[in-house]
């Protein structure tokens, strides 16, 4: 029996990363980032200064210890690209009642790298309704059907997919799943970065700034 079935995940709130202090956040603009696996939350916290500035930015830490940093799906019975979904459901459940605890925000969105890309789009899936847009990160879609996916394919939320062109992580099968679920059910924004392998650098930081200002309209 895993981890996840015995106990449940939940995010530790200790470890959150924050970008402004907790009586500055209420009503303003909340982007959610997930890192990947093996990583933590002092990964994508990195590219904070990069984002429109009245931001408010939330740097999670998965669940599951695992190579030295962290997970949201355990390398054992999850194939990169392709875990199980009852294991992303759980710990996207978790997400969803940490934030549940948070106060109002006027809007929500997402940005996850590969595991955490593939956090991001579950999340969308389990809650269309709470979130106005995501970014994911040389991610994945999880090779399931969610009851959001009609909903969302109907309201065509805006989602940024940027990826490497040398990236040689995540599988081929796993990037046609993603591209098809992304073009019939989000308003796909899809950049290839033909020198860019499995990381989340340069022009696509550049890109990703201008996206997330567009949604929010700030910065």
């Amino acid at each position: 029996m895993s981890v996840v079935s015995e106990i449940g995940p939940s995010i530790n709130e200790d470890a959150v990363l924050w970008s402004v202090p907790e009586a500055d956040r209420q009503g303003k603009h909340l982007l959610v980032m997930m890192h990947g696996w093996g990583y933590d939350e002092t990964h994508l916290f990195q590219l904070t200064p990069c984002l429109p500035g009245e931001l408010v930015v939330a740097s999670l830490r998965a669940p599951i210890p695992e190579a030295g940093g962290y997970a949201w799906f355990p390398s054992k019975g999850n194939p990169i690209g392709n875990p199980r979904p009852a294991v992303a459901n759980a710990m996207t459940d978790a997400v969803l009642e940490w934030l549940d605890a948070q106060p109002r925000f006027s809007s929500v969105g997402l940005i996850g790298f590969s595991q955490g890309g593939g956090m991001a789009l579950q999340l969308l899936r389990r809650a269309p309704t709470r979130f106005s847009y995501a970014a994911q990160l040389a991610g994945f879609v999880v090779n399931d059907s969610q009851p959001g996916d009609r909903l969302l394919a109907d309201s065509k939320l805006p989602v940024f997919w940027g990826r490497g062109g040398l990236d040689g992580v995540i599988p081929n099968d796993a990037i046609a799943r993603t591209r098809n679920w992304m073009v019939t059910h989000t308003d796909a924004d899809i950049r290839v970065y033909p020198r860019l392998g499995h990381d989340v650098a340069g022009r696509e930081v550049d890109d990703l700034a201008a996206f997330i200002a567009r949604r929010t309209e700030v910065g």
